[in-house]
């Protein structure tokens, strides 16, 4: 198979399983849609919960094989998928373009992002085995190990398909873990059958990576409820996310997720307007606000609201919309109509609840102009939802009291951010608001390997990056050793 046919429209019609190429037990496909022209470019299986159980059966009889095989060796095997991404970068962020609407800059993010998964895999290690004297016996001692789960599903989302695969799926294999990948139906070949492609270039052993693409309405339950795997690592809406938990909890399955988010920008009236106006503007827009972490809504000092909402609207203005695989534009489409039906009516609600429409609000076909609403409160349907588009409610507040009570009235806490100029202010802000993630003086939109990610509340449950995902994917084993000759009680 080569990416550059697949993107021209053929061949990416069957799935990854057991090491070799393989169609759809019922025979049905697919279609992979381009969002900027809503023509179909590609067909991809849609597998059944045969399927799945396929592909759960050979991660499970692979599991003890490459769980004894060296951390060298798999490590040699990941830095060639790293390597071979490499070499492919190009093709994913035109991949990224067409498959899921994404401009220059969203898409060679992500790929850094993807990069920087397998680079701090390649680190993970299982802690030192720790031995500790017996609490209550004389010669004994107890050894505590941590040893892989086994096989990890993955379900992963369309929005940033690659990242949010292998933020899991890399450490996986690096600590000895065979997986299960089932990404997004609008995804499937850049969250899924490219990483495929990869593994079988490699030369992974059969079992260790495996592919199933599908309807997640037909194949989510059976993914998530399965008996084999110990982990499953969901990204997506808090809705579904309860649902996999829930499948995933009847088999005693780990349920790693993170979920929705309504992230709050927090802006106090010492700040530079236009700094904080720029920031809040990155980080409601960037890949035309359909990113968990986004700024879901502007929380702005009454001191500098008119200040703000007008250069926050001009930077909205600047923008370029279009097609992200022919030309250079800063916003590309939505993904799908169902989320240009949802967007538009969560701002045509909270016009009509009293916000006012300071730009955009308009869309063409899939694309959907940058928005800004004045005039809004927590209460309106842009800001209590997470609306997941390019839309920036702004809501005044009176004091950081007020601002922080706003900020923490909502089901999820992801993401946030503060823009103040004191330090102690913004860190007093900061520490005050629910959420996982909380950066002062930048945009939410960050993701780095060295730091804690996930959410509180509604949000999810578990961390991804680093010695946080490895407390995931490891499992504590007790091993104790009596030395000496000891009395029972019971026979002596």
């Amino acid at each position: 198979m080569s990416l550059g046919d697949s993107i021209a429209g053929s061949e990416w019609d069957q799935m990854y399983i057991d090491g070799g190429w393989v169609d759809a037990t019922g025979g049905e496909t697919l279609e992979v849609t381009n969002p900027s022209t809503q023509k179909a470019f590609a067909e991809v299986p849609a597998a059944t919960t045969q399927d799945v159980d396929a592909a759960y059966e050979a991660a499970g009889e692979a599991q003890p094989g490459w769980e004894a095989t060296s951390r060298a060796d798999r490590n040699e095997l990941v830095k060639t998928a790293l390597d071979t991404l490499r070499e492919r970068s190009d093709d994913l962020v035109e991949l990224l373009a067409r498959e899921g609407g994404s401009a220059s800059g969203k898409a060679k993010g992500e790929l850094a992002l993807t990069q920087s998964d397998f680079e701090t895999a390649l680190d993970l290690a299982p802690p030192e085995e720790e031995v500790r004297d017996s609490a209550f016996v004389e010669g004994k001692r107890h050894h505590i190990v941590e040893e892989p789960v086994g096989v990890v599903g993955i379900i992963s989302p369309w929005n940033y398909p690659v990242h949010l695969t292998t933020r899991a799926l890399a450490p996986a294999l690096a600590l000895g873990c065979t997986v299960v990948v089932k990404p997004a139906s609008d995804t499937p070949i850049s969250g899924g059958l490219f990483l495929a492609e990869i593994a079988d270039e490699v030369g992974f052993p059969d079992g260790v990576v495996n592919v199933v693409t599908g309807r997640g309405a037909e194949i989510g339950d059976r993914m998530a409820g399965h008996p084999v795997p110990r982990v499953i690592s969901f990204t997506g809406s808090t809705a579904v996310g309860k649902r996999v938990a829930s499948q995933a909890g009847n088999s005693i399955t780990l349920p790693a997720l993170e979920l929705g988010g309504n992230g709050p920008n927090v802006v106090t009236e010492d700040i530079d307007v236009d700094r904080a106006a720029r920031i809040g503007a990155v980080g409601s827009f960037t890949h035309q606000g359909q990113v968990c972490i986004s700024i879901n809504r502007h929380i702005v000092h009454e001191d500098v609201y008119d200040d703000y909402v007008e250069k926050l609207t001009t930077y909205a203005n600047s923008l370029d919309m279009g097609d992200p695989t022919t030309d250079d534009v800063d916003l590309g489409p939505l993904i799908n109509e169902s989320q240009l039906d949802s967007i538009t009516e969560f701002v045509n609600q909270s016009i009509e609840q009293g916000a006012t429409l300071e730009t955009g609000g308009e869309a063409d076909e899939l694309f959907f102009e940058p928005t800004v609403l004045s005039g809004v409160t927590n209460e309106m349907a842009a800001a209590c939802n997470e609306h997941f588009g390019p839309v920036a409610p702004v809501i005044p507040v009176g004091s950081d009291e007020e601002a922080v009570e706003v900020a923490n009235d909502t089901e999820y806490g992801l993401a946030a951010s503060v823009q103040c100029e004191d330090d102690a202010r913004a860190r007093s802000l900061a520490d005050r608001i629910e959420s996982g993630m909380v950066h002062i003086n930048d945009h939410p939109i960050q993701d780095e390997p060295n730091a804690p990610f996930g959410g509180l509340k509604q949000s999810g449950l578990g961390r991804y990056n680093d010695e946080w995902v490895r407390d995931e994917l490891l499992e504590e084993k007790w091993i104790s050793v009596q030395h000496d000759e000891r009395e029972y009680g019971l026979l002596d």
